[in-house]
Parts: structure tokens; C-alpha cells; sequence
């Protein structure tokens, strides 16, 4: 199982430090070196992998404090939870001897809402857990696709007002020039 691991590490990390040795042209090489589909995998794999393939070192510090936060309040509702949850179920036993620690401060219902408020909460970060997942799993993907998009000078779009023909009307006349 440990030299299947290493193997897979080795398969997958080669490309996207460019130790590969596969280059059979610049142009192919270019377009081989940065594929959307590896940039995929490394994010589903490692979440941030597919960031750094795709050279967005930026946003892996994002990924994780998100994956953190979500974490922090999915511990922390789960306490919380698991201490209203325990205090509603002695206020139900019928037991005198059992010491109810809210007695004072929150009534039956009072506890079952809190207990499902809580839970309620815990589930929320951990679906926002598997969507910061998923984000980045699209992020590096979407990115990958773009890595190759031309962003130069020579690309700028021009409003200008414009008559509008036959009218007397002025309109807005836009150009994209490449």
C-alpha cells in the first residue's frame, strides 16, 4: 500500500513541477504542461494542489482558512449541540436524582430549540465544508482552461456616443478591438 502511495505521488507531482520528460514541442509541451484535467485532479486529490499546478499560489492560503473556519464552527456547533442534546434528554428522564444544570435558565422548549438550532448550525459548516471543496476543485479547473487566454495591451473595448441611425437619438456604440 505505501510504495502504491509513493507511486501515485511520483505520477501525479513530476508534471506539475516540470520534471517531466515528455516535451516533444513548445507548442505541445505548452499545451500538454498545463492541462485543465491535471489541474482537476491535483485539486480533488490535495485541495490547493490544482492552484499551485496552475501557478495561483495566492489562493491556497484561502482554501485552507476557509477549510478552518468551516471546521472551527462545525467542532464548535457540535459541542454545543452535544450539551443541549444531553441537558434536554435529563430534563425528559423523570429521574429526581439527575441534576439539570439549565433548570433555572431555559425552559423544555427552550432546550429543544437551542439542541436543534446547534445542529442545525454543525450540518451548515459541513456543507460548507464540501462546497469550499468543490470550489476549488472548479477554481483550479476554470483557471486551467484560462491559463492560455491572451490578457495583453492590444485587447481594449471603447464606448462612444454614437447617433442612432434615421432617429436624432444618440445611442452608445461599443468596440472590442484585438
Amino acid at each position: 500500500m505505501n510504495l502504491l502511495f509513493k507511486a501515485a505521488v511520483i505520477f501525479f507531482l513530476l508534471p506539475a513541477f516540470g520534471l517531466s520528460q515528455n516535451k516533444t514541442s513548445t507548442t505541445d509541451s505548452v499545451s500538454l504542461k498545463h492541462s485543465p484535467h491535471k489541474a482537476t485532479i491535483y485539486s480533488t486529490v490535495l485541495p490547493g494542489l490544482g492552484q499551485a499546478y496552475n501557478k495561483r499560489y495566492w489562493k491556497i492560503p484561502i482554501i485552507y482558512v476557509g477549510f478552518g473556519v468551516s471546521g472551527y464552527f462545525a467542532v464548535d456547533n457540535q459541542k454545543q449541540y452535544k450539551k443541549y442534546k444531553e441537558a434536554y434528554a435529563v430534563r425528559l428522564d423523570g429521574d429526581e436524582n439527575t441534576i439539570d444544570q439549565f433548570a433555572d435558565s431555559y425552559t423544555d422548549e427552550d432546550l429543544r430549540l437551542l439542541k436543534n438550532f446547534y445542529r442545525r448550525n454543525r450540518d451548515l459548516s459541513y456543507v460548507s465544508i464540501g462546497l469550499i471543496y468543490v470550489l476549488n476543485i472548479v477554481d483550479a479547473t476554470v483557471d486551467a482552461h484560462l491559463f492560455q487566454f491572451n490578457v495583453d495591451d492590444n485587447l481594449s473595448l471603447q464606448w462612444s456616443p454614437a447617433p442612432v441611425s434615421n432617429t436624432g437619438a444618440m445611442g452608445v456604440c461599443m468596440a472590442l478591438k484585438f
